[in-house]
C-alpha cells in the first residue's frame, strides 16, 4: 500500500481522498472507476509467479483492495481491511487481540449484536467482560483488570448516542497495556477520526453511511499499527469472512458521496432533534448536537458535526414509543442505518432485544431515527403526524 493511498495528486483532504484513494483507472481500458473482479483464482507466470501478489480471491482481490486503500485514507491509517460484515470484522478483531482469560471493557449502550457476540460467543472462549458507562473516565478506569487487553468503545454509542472521549481514553488504555477499540459506525470517518485521538482500532459496519444506500453489507477495520495490521490480515484470510467483490465496489462508490451526504445528513438531524425537543409528547431527545446534551463540549472537540442519528422517548411508555413507529410513514420502519431514506425503528423490540435483560437493556420507551437526506420539512411533517400533532 503506497504511502499516498494511490492518490495521484498526493491530496490530503477528505472529500477528495474519498473519491480517489485507492480509485486508481483501469490499467488496461482506462476505465476511472475500478472494475467488479468477480473472480475466484489468478494466472500465476510459473509456480509463485504472482501478478500484484494475487492468487486467491480470500487473500486478495483488487476490487476489496481499492475499498481496504480507501478505507485506510479516509481513516488516517495504514492499513484497512474489508469483511463481509461489521459483526465479521469485530470477530476477527477479538479474535487476533484476545485469548482465554483476557479481559475486554465493553460499553453499557452498543449495539445488540456486538453485546451478543461478547455475551454468547466470546465468553464462551474463556474471555471475560466488564460493562462500564465509556462516557465517565473514571468507570472505564475502575473496570480494568490486569487482563484487560481491550476497551471497547462506541461513540456515538447505539442506540442512546452517549458521547466518549476518545482522547481521554487512549490515554487510559495506553496505561493499562490495553489496546482501544472505536466503533465509528455511526459517525463516519468525515465527522470523527479516531485514530488521530489515540485509538488503535476502528471499526466500522460499511454496511451503514458508508455505503450510503441500503443495498449492501459490509464490515472494515482500520489501523494505523502496522504490525497489528499484519496480524489483522492474518485472521482475516485464516477466517475467510471477507467483502466479496461487488460488495466491495457498492461500499467504494458509497463514500464517494459521503461527505455531502453526511453534511445533509447532520443538517436534517439538527433539525429534527430541535422539533422534538419542542414537542409534547416528547420526554426526552438524545442527540449530541443539543447543547444541553451532556456529551456535547466533548463532540464539539473531537466531531466535524453530530451525524444523522436521533433518539427520543414519549410519554406512554412502551406501546406509545411502538405506535408513534408504526404510525410513520416516510420514515420506514425498518432495521439498520445510514442510508439516504430515513428509517424508524423500536430498539426494544428490534435491534437491541438481545440485550433485554442486561446492563445494556434500553428503555422500553425509546424511538430511534436514522434521518435521512430527503426534504427536513417533509421529514418533520411526517414525524409531527405519528406523534399525534
Amino acid at each position: 500500500m503506497s504511502d499516498e493511498h494511490n492518490t495521484p495528486t498526493g491530496a490530503r483532504s477528505f472529500e477528495t481522498l474519498a473519491i480517489h484513494a485507492g480509485n486508481t483507472a483501469d490499467p488496461l481500458t482506462g476505465a476511472v472507476v475500478p472494475p467488479i473482479y468477480q473472480v475466484s483464482t489468478y494466472k500465476q507466470d510459473g509456480v509463485g509467479g504472482l501478478r500484484g501478489g494475487y492468487e486467491y480471491s480470500r487473500s486478495a482481490n483488487p476490487t476489496r483492495t481499492a475499498l481496504e486503500e480507501n478505507l485506510a485514507a479516509l481513516e488516517g491509517g495504514t492499513r484497512g481491511l474489508a469483511f463481509a460484515s461489521g459483526l465479521a470484522a469485530e470477530d476477527c478483531l477479538l479474535r487476533t487481540l484476545l485469548a482465554p482469560g483476557d479481559h475486554v471493557v465493553i460499553p453499557n449502550d452498543a449495539y445488540g449484536g456486538t453485546f451478543r457476540l461478547f455475551a454468547k460467543v466470546v465468553s464462551r472462549w474463556g474471555v471475560e467482560f466488564s460493562v462500564a458507562d465509556t462516557s465517565d473516565p473514571e468507570a472505564v478506569r475502575a473496570a480494568l483488570t490486569d487482563r484487560t487487553k481491550a476497551i471497547w468503545v462506541e461513540t456515538p454509542s447505539n442506540p442512546l448516542l452517549g458521547i466518549t472521549d476518545i482522547a481521554a481514553l487512549a490515554g487510559i488504555a495506553r496505561a493499562a497495556g490495553a489496546k482501544l477499540v472505536v466503533d465509528n459506525t455511526f459517525a463516519s470517518p468525515y465527522l470523527q477520526q479516531p485514530l488521530a485521538l489515540g485509538a488503535d482500532v476502528v471499526v466500522h459496519s460499511t454496511t451503514k453511511y458508508m455505503g450510503g444506500h441500503s443495498d449492501v453489507v459490509g464490515g472494515a477495520l482500520i489501523t494505523n499499527d502496522a504490525a497489528l495490521g499484519e496480524e489483522l490480515a492474518y485472521h482475516q484470510n485464516a477466517m475467510g469472512a471477507v467483502a466479496g467483490p461487488f460488495d466491495a465496489w457498492l461500499v467504494l462508490r458509497g463514500i464517494k458521496t459521503l461527505a455531502v451526504r453526511m453534511d445533509r445528513h447532520s443538517e436534517n438531524a439538527t433539525r429534527v432533534a430541535e422539533m422534538l425537543g419542542r414537542h409534547p409528547r416528547v420526554t426526552q431527545v438524545l442527540y449530541p448536537g443539543l447543547p444541553e446534551h451532556p456529551g456535547h463540549e466533548v463532540a464539539v472537540k473531537q466531531m466535524r458535526a453530530f451525524g444523522g442519528m436521533v433518539s427520543f422517548r414519549v410519554e406512554g411508555g412502551e406501546q406509545a414509543a411502538v405506535d408513534v413507529c408504526n404510525a410513520a410513514k416516510l420514515f420506514t420502519l425498518g432495521e439498520s442505518l445510514g442510508g439516504v431514506e430515513s428509517l424508524i425503528e423500536h430498539p426494544g423490540r428490534m435491534t437491541h432485544a438481545s440485550a433485554a435483560g442486561s446492563p445494556l437493556e434500553v428503555p422500553a420507551d425509546l424511538v430511534r431515527l436514522s434521518v435521512g437526506i430527503e426534504s427536513a420539512d417533509d421529514l418533520l411533517a411526517d414525524l409531527r403526524q405519528a406523534l399525534g400533532g
